[in-house]
């Protein structure tokens, strides 16, 4: 609220004769607040932060118990996950023990060495297509360029009829587990003897 009040000033000029002048001045004044209003207001206010300080709190508690509980249940399914992660290759690998307890049995029961052969033989081939339904692929080795990536040199061996560097005996096949190296190949590198000729001369 404010009022407005009227003084009226006198206003003298001596350095000419002239008649003094009265003039009308408004001064405009501010009238108090109440204080009552004023406290009352900020309790209020102080009350409405409180509220939502305590909401945002409650908020909080809740968000960080759900993120605890996600975490460990996050952990108790990875934990899970990887005891029992081999489940299915395992249960294919039962057929092929199974096949192979039958070639073992197969001598004892007055089968011959064909039969035995022919069995493994089989095996071998079951083996080979659960290898390939879980992404493993065998390394094709024979007759290609050495590739330190994919294979494992043992030894080289001088020959006439392959190019330099070329694998020409596969000791142990490699493996890919779709585009990872499982195992490299255990390869013989060849070694040509022009190449030996050109060495010495070089040196």
């Amino acid at each position: 609220m404010s009022e407005k009040k009227n003084f009226k000033v006198d206003v003298k000029i001596e350095d000419q004769e002239t008649e003094t002048t009265e003039t009308d001045t408004t001064i405009e004044t501010s009238e108090a607040s109440t204080p009552g209003d004023s406290v009352e207001d900020l309790e209020k206010r102080l009350a409405a932060a409180e509220s939502d300080a305590q909401k945002a709190y409650d908020q909080f508690l809740r968000a960080s118990a759900e993120l605890e509980n996600y975490k460990k249940r996050t952990q108790k399914e990875m934990s899970e996950f990887k005891k029992f992660a081999n489940e299915s290759l395992l249960k294919e690998l039962l057929v092929v023990v199974d096949n192979l307890e039958r070639a073992i049995e197969t001598p004892q029961n007055g089968g011959g060495e064909t039969q035995v052969a022919a069995g493994v033989d089989l095996t071998l081939k079951e083996l080979l297509k659960i290898f390939q339904k879980f992404g493993v692929q065998p390394i094709e080795s024979l007759g290609e360029p050495f590739d330190p990536a994919m294979h494992q040199a043992m030894l080289q061996q001088e020959v006439t009829d392959q190019p330099h560097n070329t694998v020409i005996n596969e000791l142990q096949r490699g493996y890919l587990l779709h585009d990872r190296l499982l195992r490299p190949a255990m390869v013989v590198v060849s070694k040509t003897k022009t190449d030996d000729a050109g060495n010495d001369a070089d040196n």
